[in-house]
C-alpha cells in the first residue's frame, strides 16, 4: 500500500494566490522593499510560513534539475505511534516540496521476513532512498545490502539492523531503554519477590530484542528477588497481546510487574482491567500516544519511556536528503532522547 505524502514543489506564484496577490508583491515582500501595506505583508508571511516554503533553497533544488524520492517502509496495523510518524511525515509537506522531494509510506508486515524482503526488493531503481523500520533478519539483511549497492540511500527507523551496510539509524538506544523500563519496574513494585512478565512485539526486531536484553540486566543485577518470566511474542497486536496478558493473570497470582516491549498496549491493558488487577501489577511501556496518555491518567499505566515522533520523522528524512547530496550529517540533531512519562509529568 503506498501513500503520497508530497506532491509537486511550491512555487512563488502559490504563494501569491493563497496570499491573494501578485508575484510582484510576493517579490516586494520577500526583498523587503517598500510600498506595501502591512495588512498584505502579513498575509504573504503568513502564507510562507504555514508552508514552511523556502524559496532561496526550493531554488537551489530546482537548479539541480531533477525531484528525489524517498519511500518509508512502515509496519501495517494499528500502531499508534507508527501512525503518528506517519502523521508528521504529513505535516512536512510544504518543507519536502519546497525542496523538490516526495515521500511515499508503504504499509507492510514487518514481522514476516520474507515479505518484508520481497517489499523491500520492489524498492530497487524506483526511490532515492529508503527509511525501513526493519526485522533483523539474514534475508532482510541481504535486501538492504542490494539496495546500497543499487546506489539507494538506505536508513533504519526505530529498530536497526547493524550488521546490514545500511547507511545511518534513527532512534533511540534501546538497550537503555530496556535499561529504564527495569529500573521503573524493580523500584515501583516495592516488593523483594514476585514474578515480572515481559510481553514483545517479536525478538526478531532488533529494538525489542535489545529493550529486553537492557530490561533483563537491570534486573538481574539490581532486583534479584523478581523472577523475569520466559518473554512472549504478541507481534503487536492488540488481540494477542490481550490473550498473553489474561494467560499470565491467570497462570501467576503472584505477578507483580509487566514490562511491554512495543505496541499491543489496548490488549495488555483490557486484560489487567478486566482481571481487577490494574492497580496491583505495575505496567511499563512505550510512547505517549492518546492512549497511553489516558492510561497514565487513569493510573493503569505507571510509566511510559518515550521517543519523540515528530523528531524521528523530520530526522528520518534530512538524514536521507543529506545522504543524497553528499552532505554532513549532523549528528547531535538527529539524535533521538528517551523521555520517561508519568502521570504527573504528561507533556
Amino acid at each position: 500500500m503506498k501513500e503520497e505524502v508530497a506532491s509537486a514543489p511550491l512555487t512563488l506564484r502559490d504563494i501569491a494566490r493563497q496570499a491573494g496577490v501578485s508575484l510582484a508583491t510576493v517579490d516586494r515582500v520577500l526583498h523587503n522593499r517598500p510600498g506595501v501595506r502591512p495588512d498584505t505583508v502579513r498575509r504573504v508571511r503568513e502564507a510562507i510560513e504555514r508552508n514552511a516554503f523556502q524559496p532561496h533553497v526550493a531554488a537551489a533544488e530546482l537548479a539541480r534539475g531533477r525531484a528525489r524520492r524517498f519511500a518509508f517502509v512502515m509496519p501495517s496495523g494499528p500502531n499508534l505511534f507508527m501512525q503518528q510518524i506517519e502523521a508528521y511525515l504529513g505535516e512536512m509537506s510544504g518543507w519536502l516540496s519546497a525542496r523538490r522531494l516526495s515521500v511515499e509510506v508503504i504499509a507492510t508486515d514487518v514481522f514476516d521476513p520474507m515479505v518484508l524482503t520481497d517489499c523491500l526488493e520492489q524498492l530497487a531503481g524506483d526511490f532515492d532512498g529508503v527509511a525501513v523500520v526493519a526485522l533483523d533478519h539474514p534475508s532482510v539483511r541481504a535486501a538492504i545490502n542490494d539496495l546500497v549497492d543499487s546506489g539507494t540511500e538506505i536508513v533504519t527507523l526505530v529498530s536497526d539492523v547493524p550488521s546490514s551496510r545500511r547507511h545511518h539509524y534513527v532512534g533511540i538506544d534501546n538497550i537503555a531503554a530496556g535499561r529504564s523500563a527495569g529500573a521503573l519496574v524493580g523500584r515501583l513494585v516495592r516488593a523483594r519477590q514476585g514474578k515480572v512478565a515481559i510481553i514483545a512485539g517479536s525478538q526478531g526486531l532488533r529494538d525489542h530484542a535489545e529493550r529486553i536484553f537492557g530490561f533483563n540486566q537491570v534486573m538481574a543485577s539490581e532486583f534479584a528477588g523478581l523472577d523475569v518470566l520466559p518473554v512472549l511474542e504478541g507481534r503487536d497486536d492488540d488481540a494477542r497481546s490481550e490473550e498473553l496478558t489474561a494467560r499470565l493473570l491467570r497462570d501467576h497470582p503472584d505477578m507483580v510487574g509487566l514490562y511491554n516491549v512495543g505496541a499491543g498496549t489496548p490488549g495488555v491493558a483490557k486484560a489487567l482491567i478486566e482481571s481487577g488487577r490494574d492497580k496491583q501489577v505495575v505496567f511499563v511501556g512505550h510512547d505517549v500516544t492518546v492512549l497511553t496518555r489516558k492510561l497514565l491518567l487513569q493510573g493503569v499505566m505507571d510509566a511510559a519511556i518515550s521517543q519523540n515522533p515528530g523528531h524521528e520523522a523530520r530526522a528520518a528524512v534530512r538524514v536521507l536528503l543529506a545522504l543524497a547530496r553528499g552532505e554532513p550529517i549532523l549528528s547531535e540533531q538527529e539524535k533521538i532522547r528517551i523521555d520517561i512519562v508519568m502521570r504527573d509529568n504528561l507533556p
